[in-house]
Protein backbone atom coordinates (compact mmCIF):
# COMPACT_ATOMS: atom_id res chain seq x y z
CA UNK A 1 0.00 0.00 0.00
CA UNK A 2 1.52 3.76 -0.69
CA UNK A 3 2.12 5.30 1.83
CA UNK A 4 0.12 8.45 2.94
CA UNK A 5 1.09 11.90 2.12
CA UNK A 6 0.05 14.56 4.47
CA UNK A 7 0.07 18.83 3.55
CA UNK A 8 -0.12 20.46 6.19
CA UNK A 9 0.37 24.50 6.50
CA UNK A 10 0.44 26.69 10.02
CA UNK A 11 -1.95 28.83 10.47
CA UNK A 12 1.11 31.73 10.34
CA UNK A 13 2.43 29.93 7.09
CA UNK A 14 -1.23 30.03 5.77
CA UNK A 15 -0.95 34.48 6.59
CA UNK A 16 2.05 34.81 4.98
CA UNK A 17 0.96 33.21 1.68
CA UNK A 18 -2.28 35.31 2.01
CA UNK A 19 -0.07 38.14 2.60
CA UNK A 20 2.24 37.36 -0.43
CA UNK A 21 -0.87 36.39 -2.64
CA UNK A 22 -2.49 40.06 -1.97
CA UNK A 23 0.71 41.74 -2.74
CA UNK A 24 1.45 40.24 -6.41
CA UNK A 25 -2.35 40.89 -6.86
CA UNK A 26 -1.12 44.74 -6.53
CA UNK A 27 1.58 44.29 -8.63
CA UNK A 28 -0.46 42.23 -10.98
CA UNK A 29 -3.33 43.84 -12.75
CA UNK A 30 -6.36 41.21 -13.34
CA UNK A 31 -4.26 38.22 -11.43
CA UNK A 32 -6.50 36.55 -8.80
CA UNK A 33 -6.07 34.99 -5.55
CA UNK A 34 -4.18 31.24 -5.75
CA UNK A 35 -3.49 29.42 -8.25
CA UNK A 36 -5.83 28.99 -11.13
CA UNK A 37 -8.81 30.40 -8.79
CA UNK A 38 -11.92 32.01 -10.50
CA UNK A 39 -12.29 35.77 -9.97
CA UNK A 40 -15.59 35.15 -8.14
CA UNK A 41 -15.89 34.58 -4.51
CA UNK A 42 -13.98 35.34 -1.20
CA UNK A 43 -15.20 39.40 -0.88
CA UNK A 44 -17.72 38.81 1.87
CA UNK A 45 -17.29 42.92 2.11
CA UNK A 46 -19.75 43.17 -1.03
CA UNK A 47 -22.46 43.47 1.29
CA UNK A 48 -24.18 41.18 4.22
CA UNK A 49 -26.84 38.60 2.58
CA UNK A 50 -30.38 38.94 4.66
CA UNK A 51 -32.56 36.40 4.90
CA UNK A 52 -33.11 33.08 3.27
CA UNK A 53 -31.85 29.92 2.98
CA UNK A 54 -28.47 27.84 2.98
CA UNK A 55 -28.78 24.24 1.31
CA UNK A 56 -26.19 22.62 1.99
CA UNK A 57 -25.25 19.20 2.40
CA UNK A 58 -24.01 16.49 4.99
CA UNK A 59 -22.36 12.84 4.03
CA UNK A 60 -20.79 10.66 6.15
CA UNK A 61 -18.04 10.31 3.97
CA UNK A 62 -17.43 14.24 4.77
CA UNK A 63 -16.94 13.96 8.74
CA UNK A 64 -16.62 17.66 8.59
CA UNK A 65 -19.61 18.18 7.20
CA UNK A 66 -21.20 16.05 10.39
CA UNK A 67 -19.35 18.08 12.85
CA UNK A 68 -20.47 21.63 11.57
CA UNK A 69 -24.27 20.17 11.73
CA UNK A 70 -23.86 17.87 14.62
CA UNK A 71 -22.63 21.04 16.92
CA UNK A 72 -25.25 24.02 15.24
CA UNK A 73 -22.79 26.38 14.28
CA UNK A 74 -24.20 27.62 10.87
CA UNK A 75 -27.74 28.14 13.00
CA UNK A 76 -25.73 30.27 15.29
CA UNK A 77 -23.56 32.11 12.87
CA UNK A 78 -26.36 32.83 10.51
CA UNK A 79 -29.26 33.46 13.06
CA UNK A 80 -28.75 37.60 13.15
CA UNK A 81 -28.88 37.54 9.03
CA UNK A 82 -32.58 35.67 9.48
CA UNK A 83 -31.10 32.93 7.37
CA UNK A 84 -32.48 29.20 7.83
CA UNK A 85 -30.14 26.37 7.12
CA UNK A 86 -31.51 23.39 5.43
CA UNK A 87 -29.59 20.15 5.29
CA UNK A 88 -29.89 17.93 2.99
CA UNK A 89 -27.77 13.92 3.15
CA UNK A 90 -25.84 13.43 0.00
CA UNK A 91 -25.65 9.34 -0.82
CA UNK A 92 -22.43 9.91 -2.94
CA UNK A 93 -20.36 12.47 -4.98
CA UNK A 94 -23.23 11.80 -8.07
CA UNK A 95 -25.86 12.58 -5.56
CA UNK A 96 -24.15 15.75 -4.15
CA UNK A 97 -23.29 16.67 -8.20
CA UNK A 98 -26.94 16.01 -9.12
CA UNK A 99 -28.25 18.30 -6.34
CA UNK A 100 -25.55 21.16 -7.49
CA UNK A 101 -26.71 21.04 -10.62
CA UNK A 102 -30.37 21.45 -9.97
CA UNK A 103 -29.65 24.16 -7.24
CA UNK A 104 -31.18 22.33 -4.76
CA UNK A 105 -28.09 22.80 -2.24
CA UNK A 106 -25.84 25.78 -2.42
CA UNK A 107 -22.77 23.61 -1.00
CA UNK A 108 -21.58 20.14 -1.65
CA UNK A 109 -19.92 16.90 -0.62
CA UNK A 110 -17.97 15.60 -3.53
CA UNK A 111 -14.57 13.90 -4.34
CA UNK A 112 -12.30 15.56 -6.30
CA UNK A 113 -12.30 13.76 -9.57
CA UNK A 114 -16.63 14.09 -8.86
CA UNK A 115 -16.29 17.88 -9.29
CA UNK A 116 -14.22 17.98 -11.84
CA UNK A 117 -16.16 15.78 -14.00
CA UNK A 118 -19.55 17.66 -13.02
CA UNK A 119 -17.24 20.69 -14.18
CA UNK A 120 -16.33 19.18 -17.31
CA UNK A 121 -19.63 18.54 -18.23
CA UNK A 122 -20.93 22.27 -17.98
CA UNK A 123 -21.85 22.25 -14.34
CA UNK A 124 -20.94 25.91 -12.27
CA UNK A 125 -19.05 24.91 -9.55
CA UNK A 126 -15.93 25.43 -7.74
CA UNK A 127 -13.96 24.03 -5.11
CA UNK A 128 -13.99 26.50 -2.31
CA UNK A 129 -12.54 24.08 0.59
CA UNK A 130 -10.63 20.90 0.87
CA UNK A 131 -12.01 18.55 4.06
CA UNK A 132 -9.75 15.98 3.57
CA UNK A 133 -7.01 13.67 2.22
CA UNK A 134 -9.12 10.50 2.39
CA UNK A 135 -8.40 6.94 1.44
CA UNK A 136 -11.81 6.24 0.85
CA UNK A 137 -11.78 3.82 -1.90
CA UNK A 138 -10.64 0.00 -2.28
CA UNK A 139 -11.39 -3.12 -4.42
CA UNK A 140 -13.48 -5.18 -1.74
CA UNK A 141 -14.37 -8.79 -2.45
CA UNK A 142 -16.64 -11.00 -0.09
CA UNK A 143 -15.67 -13.28 2.79
CA UNK A 144 -14.94 -16.39 1.07
CA UNK A 145 -14.15 -14.77 -2.68
CA UNK A 146 -10.81 -16.37 -3.91
CA UNK A 147 -10.15 -13.15 -5.70
CA UNK A 148 -6.78 -12.03 -3.99
CA UNK A 149 -5.99 -9.08 -6.81
CA UNK A 150 -7.09 -7.03 -9.60
CA UNK A 151 -6.17 -8.95 -12.73
CA UNK A 152 -8.14 -11.49 -11.43
CA UNK A 153 -11.65 -9.43 -11.97
CA UNK A 154 -11.22 -10.25 -16.01
CA UNK A 155 -14.86 -11.15 -16.88
CA UNK A 156 -15.98 -10.82 -13.40
CA UNK A 157 -18.86 -8.73 -12.27
CA UNK A 158 -18.35 -5.65 -10.19
CA UNK A 159 -20.36 -2.78 -8.80
CA UNK A 160 -19.16 0.90 -8.42
CA UNK A 161 -21.20 4.00 -8.49
CA UNK A 162 -20.58 6.04 -11.77
CA UNK A 163 -18.99 9.70 -11.23
CA UNK A 164 -17.86 8.89 -7.92
CA UNK A 165 -13.89 8.45 -6.33
CA UNK A 166 -14.81 4.79 -6.14
CA UNK A 167 -15.38 4.27 -9.75
CA UNK A 168 -12.48 6.48 -10.88
CA UNK A 169 -10.25 4.68 -8.56
CA UNK A 170 -11.43 1.48 -10.02
CA UNK A 171 -10.95 2.24 -13.74
CA UNK A 172 -7.23 3.14 -12.73
CA UNK A 173 -6.83 0.20 -10.80
CA UNK A 174 -7.86 -1.89 -13.91
CA UNK A 175 -5.37 0.06 -15.83
CA UNK A 176 -2.58 -0.63 -13.74
CA UNK A 177 -3.57 -4.15 -13.81
CA UNK A 178 -3.22 -4.36 -17.32
CA UNK A 179 -7.24 -3.93 -17.83
CA UNK A 180 -9.90 -1.96 -18.86
CA UNK A 181 -13.41 -1.46 -17.95
CA UNK A 182 -14.37 -3.78 -21.11
CA UNK A 183 -12.70 -6.51 -19.38
CA UNK A 184 -15.20 -6.78 -16.82
CA UNK A 185 -18.87 -5.78 -16.48
CA UNK A 186 -19.48 -2.77 -14.00
CA UNK A 187 -22.65 -2.84 -12.38
CA UNK A 188 -23.55 0.83 -11.61
CA UNK A 189 -24.83 0.96 -7.92
CA UNK A 190 -25.19 3.31 -5.20
CA UNK A 191 -22.51 2.56 -2.68
CA UNK A 192 -24.65 1.14 -0.09
CA UNK A 193 -26.11 -1.44 -2.98
CA UNK A 194 -23.41 -2.18 -3.85
CA UNK A 195 -22.34 -3.94 -0.69
CA UNK A 196 -25.25 -5.32 -0.83
CA UNK A 197 -24.97 -7.23 -4.41
CA UNK A 198 -21.82 -8.21 -2.65
CA UNK A 199 -23.07 -9.32 -0.09
CA UNK A 200 -25.88 -11.38 -1.64
CA UNK A 201 -23.20 -12.47 -4.50
CA UNK A 202 -24.99 -10.63 -7.52
CA UNK A 203 -21.20 -9.42 -7.98
CA UNK A 204 -17.96 -10.29 -7.89
CA UNK A 205 -16.55 -7.42 -6.45
CA UNK A 206 -17.60 -3.81 -5.33
CA UNK A 207 -15.59 -0.74 -5.50
CA UNK A 208 -16.28 0.54 -1.97
CA UNK A 209 -16.16 3.96 -0.27
CA UNK A 210 -16.05 4.76 3.39
CA UNK A 211 -17.75 4.24 6.13
CA UNK A 212 -19.69 1.87 4.61
CA UNK A 213 -16.52 -0.11 3.27
CA UNK A 214 -14.85 0.01 6.53
CA UNK A 215 -18.14 -1.79 8.06
CA UNK A 216 -18.17 -4.18 5.29
CA UNK A 217 -14.65 -5.02 6.43
CA UNK A 218 -15.53 -5.45 10.36
CA UNK A 219 -18.22 -8.00 8.97
CA UNK A 220 -15.74 -9.91 6.96
CA UNK A 221 -14.67 -8.44 3.55
CA UNK A 222 -11.77 -8.44 2.36
CA UNK A 223 -9.78 -5.55 0.69
CA UNK A 224 -7.78 -6.63 -2.29
CA UNK A 225 -6.50 -3.53 -3.31
CA UNK A 226 -5.55 -0.26 -1.84
CA UNK A 227 -3.86 2.91 -3.03
CA UNK A 228 -4.16 6.47 -1.86
CA UNK A 229 -2.69 7.85 -4.45
CA UNK A 230 -5.64 6.58 -6.62
CA UNK A 231 -7.97 8.47 -3.99
CA UNK A 232 -8.85 12.35 -4.82
CA UNK A 233 -9.33 14.69 -1.99
CA UNK A 234 -12.62 15.71 -0.47
CA UNK A 235 -14.19 18.58 -1.64
CA UNK A 236 -16.34 20.99 -0.85
CA UNK A 237 -18.07 22.59 -4.04
CA UNK A 238 -20.53 25.55 -4.25
CA UNK A 239 -22.43 26.55 -7.11
CA UNK A 240 -21.02 29.96 -8.69
CA UNK A 241 -24.02 31.42 -8.42
CA UNK A 242 -24.03 31.03 -4.61
CA UNK A 243 -20.08 32.43 -4.68
CA UNK A 244 -21.31 35.46 -7.03
CA UNK A 245 -23.88 36.26 -4.82
CA UNK A 246 -23.89 35.27 -1.20
CA UNK A 247 -20.10 35.34 -0.79
CA UNK A 248 -20.78 36.61 2.95
CA UNK A 249 -22.14 33.27 3.55
CA UNK A 250 -19.89 31.01 1.19
CA UNK A 251 -17.11 32.76 3.86
CA UNK A 252 -19.68 31.63 6.95
CA UNK A 253 -19.61 28.25 5.62
CA UNK A 254 -15.61 27.75 5.14
CA UNK A 255 -15.20 29.49 8.35
CA UNK A 256 -17.48 26.62 9.76
CA UNK A 257 -15.41 23.81 7.93
CA UNK A 258 -12.26 25.44 9.45
CA UNK A 259 -13.30 25.83 12.39
CA UNK A 260 -14.76 21.88 12.86
CA UNK A 261 -11.18 20.59 11.43
CA UNK A 262 -9.56 22.27 14.85
CA UNK A 263 -12.36 21.04 16.59
CA UNK A 264 -12.15 17.58 15.30
CA UNK A 265 -7.96 17.77 16.21
CA UNK A 266 -9.27 18.33 19.42
CA UNK A 267 -12.49 16.29 20.19
CA UNK A 268 -11.33 12.56 18.11
CA UNK A 269 -13.36 10.37 19.93
CA UNK A 270 -16.16 12.93 19.60
CA UNK A 271 -15.64 13.02 16.37
CA UNK A 272 -16.19 9.64 15.80
CA UNK A 273 -19.18 9.17 18.06
CA UNK A 274 -20.93 11.96 15.78
CA UNK A 275 -19.73 9.81 12.62
CA UNK A 276 -20.78 6.24 14.38
CA UNK A 277 -24.45 7.94 15.09
CA UNK A 278 -24.79 9.51 11.74
CA UNK A 279 -23.83 6.14 10.07
CA UNK A 280 -24.97 3.83 12.10
CA UNK A 281 -21.58 2.33 12.67
CA UNK A 282 -20.04 0.80 15.80
CA UNK A 283 -17.98 3.03 17.55
CA UNK A 284 -14.99 0.93 16.79
CA UNK A 285 -15.56 0.88 12.61
CA UNK A 286 -15.94 4.86 13.19
CA UNK A 287 -13.11 5.34 14.77
CA UNK A 288 -11.35 3.21 12.45
CA UNK A 289 -12.63 5.47 9.62
CA UNK A 290 -11.00 8.49 11.33
CA UNK A 291 -7.87 7.79 12.67
CA UNK A 292 -6.82 5.70 9.66
CA UNK A 293 -8.75 6.78 6.80
CA UNK A 294 -9.67 10.30 6.86
CA UNK A 295 -6.85 12.50 7.15
CA UNK A 296 -8.71 15.57 7.84
CA UNK A 297 -5.19 17.24 8.96
CA UNK A 298 -4.57 18.72 4.83
CA UNK A 299 -4.04 21.99 3.49
CA UNK A 300 -7.70 23.56 3.14
CA UNK A 301 -7.31 25.26 0.37
CA UNK A 302 -7.99 24.06 -3.28
CA UNK A 303 -4.96 24.19 -6.05
CA UNK A 304 -1.91 22.45 -6.65
CA UNK A 305 -2.40 19.76 -4.63
CA UNK A 306 -5.54 18.79 -5.98
CA UNK A 307 -4.46 19.81 -9.50
CA UNK A 308 -1.85 16.89 -9.80
CA UNK A 309 -3.87 14.26 -8.80
CA UNK A 310 -6.88 15.23 -10.66
CA UNK A 311 -4.56 15.94 -13.95
CA UNK A 312 -3.94 12.57 -13.63
CA UNK A 313 -7.49 11.18 -13.58
CA UNK A 314 -8.94 13.29 -16.08
CA UNK A 315 -7.91 11.65 -19.27
CA UNK A 316 -9.82 8.99 -17.72
CA UNK A 317 -12.71 10.82 -17.96
CA UNK A 318 -12.17 10.89 -22.22
CA UNK A 319 -10.77 7.45 -22.39
CA UNK A 320 -14.33 6.22 -20.36
CA UNK A 321 -16.84 8.79 -22.29
CA UNK A 322 -17.21 10.16 -19.41
CA UNK A 323 -16.42 13.60 -20.95
CA UNK A 324 -16.40 14.57 -24.11
CA UNK A 325 -12.92 15.73 -25.11
CA UNK A 326 -9.59 16.59 -23.10
CA UNK A 327 -9.74 20.30 -23.95
CA UNK A 328 -13.42 20.05 -21.35
CA UNK A 329 -11.78 18.84 -19.12
CA UNK A 330 -8.30 21.22 -19.30
CA UNK A 331 -10.66 23.48 -18.98
CA UNK A 332 -12.66 22.46 -15.92
CA UNK A 333 -9.60 21.66 -14.26
CA UNK A 334 -8.45 25.35 -14.89
CA UNK A 335 -11.69 27.02 -13.44
CA UNK A 336 -12.10 24.69 -10.66
CA UNK A 337 -10.26 25.99 -7.88
CA UNK A 338 -10.95 28.89 -5.47
CA UNK A 339 -8.92 29.24 -2.41
CA UNK A 340 -10.04 32.72 -1.22
CA UNK A 341 -12.57 31.81 1.04
CA UNK A 342 -9.89 29.18 2.93
CA UNK A 343 -7.25 32.17 2.86
CA UNK A 344 -9.93 34.27 4.14
CA UNK A 345 -11.12 31.79 6.43
CA UNK A 346 -11.75 32.97 10.49
CA UNK A 347 -12.36 29.54 12.66
CA UNK A 348 -12.95 31.41 15.65
CA UNK A 349 -15.64 33.48 14.15
CA UNK A 350 -17.67 30.65 15.10
CA UNK A 351 -18.58 29.78 18.45
CA UNK A 352 -19.67 26.26 19.84
CA UNK A 353 -23.30 26.46 20.87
Amino acid sequence: MTSRRRFTISRAGRAALVAATAAAALLLSGCVAGENAPAAGGDSTAGTTEGGTLNIDFATYNPLSLIVKDQGWLEDALDDQDITVNWVQSAGSNKANEALRADAIDVGSTAGSAALLNRANGSAIQAIDVFSQPEWSAIVVGQGSTITDVAELKGKKVAATKGTDPYFFLLQALEEAGLSAADVTIENLQHADGWAALQNGSVDAWAGLDPIMAGAEEAGAKLIYRNVDFNSYGILAATESFVDERPDVAQTVVNAYEHAREWAASNPDETAQILADAAGLDLAVATKVITERSNLDVDPAPGKAQEQVLSIIGPIFVESGDVSSQDKVDDALADLFNPSFVDDADPSAIGAK
